[in-house]
């Protein structure tokens, strides 16, 4: 075998150890779990936007049985305007964005508060209580807090493996060299238990 081939067939082989090297060295990893915060919050983003599509139709039923609950009415929908508002309006980087996504977790823990209020008002309503709308609209409301919940909980998780990641040795010497625009993501601070609808039981 001649030198040159030889020669191109060591500099391959020696290639090829190091890029198995740096897979092993987990050299992937803060792409990789950046890549799964940002599918995990996708699927937080939906589940917020399921929830707000629902709340028209529940403000529509409960306004036909509860005109006297007007102040509440309008309180659900101007924290669904604003709710909306803020999703819309979020800058490209508001996972690592800690004031936008303050006030996106704000305007989500508000909007949940006072539907909990709309939905304890409705108590007061026997008729309102029995209307088949109204108790499918409910159930959905509450199925959508629960994936609301689960979503929650999976970005907190994703984020935490990343933030670990990018602030741990080894691996946030690697970030560092080879990713150096990543940087650490933004995590829920309001409990799921401070923004969850009340439960009504009719």
């Amino acid at each position: 075998m001649s030198k040159p081939i030889f020669g191109a067939l060591s500099r391959a082989g020696a290639l090829f150890i190091v890029l198995v090297g740096l897979a092993g060295c987990g050299i992937n990893d803060a792409p990789r779990e950046d890549q799964n915060v940002k599918a995990k919050w996708s699927e937080v983003l939906n589940q917020y936007q399921r929830r707000s599509d629902l709340i028209p139709n529940l403000v529509e039923t409960v306004k036909g049985y509860a005109h006297q609950e007007s102040s509440v009415l309008e309180a659900v929908t101007n924290a669904r305007a604003k709710a909306t508002q803020t999703t819309v309006n979020l800058p490209p980087d508001v996972l690592s964005n800690p004031q936008a996504f303050h006030n996106f977790e704000q305007a989500q823990a508000s909007l949940g508060n006072q539907i909990g209020r709309l939905l304890v008002a409705s108590e007061r309503y026997p008729d309102l209580k029995s209307n088949e709308n109204f108790l499918a609209l409910q159930a959905q409301l509450e199925g959508t807090e629960n994936r609301i919940a689960v979503a929650r909980r999976d970005y907190i998780e994703a984020v935490q493996e990343y933030n670990t990641t990018l602030t741990t040795i080894p691996s946030a010497w690697i970030a560092h060299m080879f990713y150096p625009n990543l940087k650490e993501r933004q995590t829920f601070t309001i409990s799921e238990k401070a923004q969850e609808a009340p439960q009504v039981k009719f």
